[in-house]
């Protein structure tokens, strides 16, 4: 089964290029709203870390969801797109002075802040302003995730929140700072989980450090819970959007939210995950001893994500319906880790063929660089092909 695209329309343009479908875009934006439609304590943030594309991110704003930004160029780009101030946090474990400064000057929800050091300078900037930043603490609370290591992110060894028993010092440092007000607690386990079982403890883990600050009489406006939610690579056309309905209602069931907490999450992945496919030509198909490689035009500078996690990505030949044969598809990247993909069954392959790379609207475009003095990839949404 392959996927819906607008080839002949696909000839005429430069590859490799980002193809974005806007209506699987906004059935999965839909999807989220009819399963958070019953709670209006539940606010969700797009992760824009995983895609920046303008078109993309109007598309998102547009439909009245908040931004989870982690740079100062993040809450530009929120800004420009038409995301509402009051709709966007801002997470960073390292965020410079001018990045803390637009964010106070454009009136952003609250910061999540990752350490008493940048606590102080948040105080010390909102001052300046004659400001008082909103702010919530992302605590590390040590629960595992079942995903790659180089995106896991809630283990005591990374790099990111305040250790679980620093908590209350932090809070009780807020209380003594002037130009700081506490709002609220951040969690993020890390991304591409897709077993409900970790966010369960998540909750749980949540659950605990509430009762702790409540003996302590410290009362929380705000848990955010961060993303995390993955997609299926394996399969993107049978399963084109994730069940939304199940991650939220993890959350109901097993988090302890007390009478008017408010509750956010940060979904990235899920959410433009699917609708992205990278388009690239096939430039040679490339006879070698043992095996045959398909070597394409578009390499590890359009997309990291197999050289960075091994990640897999299906790839579909839209140019051919022959007999599938077995191939390396590699890109023309002087590293030897330049390969999408190893030992797979395509169509047979020609110079001159489309490949799909299916599942890259996460963290494909908004990641790519310009080594070995390549152009940056063109984003094209479905609208441009009408």
């Amino acid at each position: 089964m392959k996927g819906t695209f607008p080839i002949e329309k696909f000839k005429t343009v430069a590859t490799p290029f980002y193809y974005y479908d806007t209506e699987l875009l906004r059935t999965t934006l839909n999807r989220i709203k009819e399963a958070t439609k019953n709670d209006d304590h539940f606010h969700v943030h797009y992760a824009i870390k995983a895609n920046a594309n303008k078109k993309v991110l109007r598309i998102i704003s547009a439909m009245g969801f908040g931004a989870d930004c982690v740079s100062g160029g993040e809450i530009k780009a929120a800004i420009e797109a038409g995301f509402a101030p009051e709709k966007i946090v801002y997470a960073g474990v390292g965020k410079s002075d001018w990045e803390i400064n637009l964010g106070l000057e454009v009136g952003i929800d609250y910061f999540n802040v990752e350490s008493i050091a940048e606590l102080e300078v948040i105080n010390e900037l909102a001052a300046q302003k004659g400001l008082t930043a909103r702010v919530s603490f992302r605590i590390n609370p040590n629960v595992g995730a079942h995903t790659h290591a180089n995106i896991t992110t809630g283990l005591a060894e990374n790099k990111f929140g305040i250790a679980m028993e620093d908590m209350e010092k932090v809070i009780e440092t807020a209380a003594s700072l002037n130009h700081v007000e506490f709002i609220g607690l951040h969690f993020h386990i890390g991304s591409q989980i897709l077993e409900m079982g970790d966010f369960v403890a998540l909750c749980n883990r949540i659950n605990e450090l509430q009762e702790q600050l409540e003996r302590h009489h410290i009362k929380v406006q705000n848990i955010n819970v961060g993303g995390g939610l993955g997609i299926d690579y394996q399969h993107p056309n049978e399963v084109p959007v994730p069940d939304f309905e199940a991650y939220f209602q993890t959350y109901r069931k097993h988090l302890s939210l007390r009478p008017g907490q408010q509750l956010h999450f940060e979904l990235g992945r899920a959410v433009v995950g699917q609708c992205g496919s990278l388009i690239t030509r096939i430039l040679y198909v490339k006879q070698a001893t043992y095996k045959q490689f398909a070597i394409v035009d578009a390499g590890m500078t359009d997309l990291i994500r197999p050289a960075l996690y091994q990640a897999f990505h299906c790839i579909e030949n839209l140019s051919s319906e022959n007999k599938k044969e077995t191939y390396d598809v590699v890109g023309p990247i002087c590293e030897s880790s330049d390969v999408f993909v190893k030992a797979y069954d395509l169509n047979k392959c020609h110079r001159g063929d489309l490949l799909a790379i299916r599942s890259a609207g996460a963290y494909g475009e908004i990641m790519a660089s310009q080594y070995n003095c390549r152009e940056l990839p063109t984003g094209y949404t479905s609208e441009d092909f009408i």
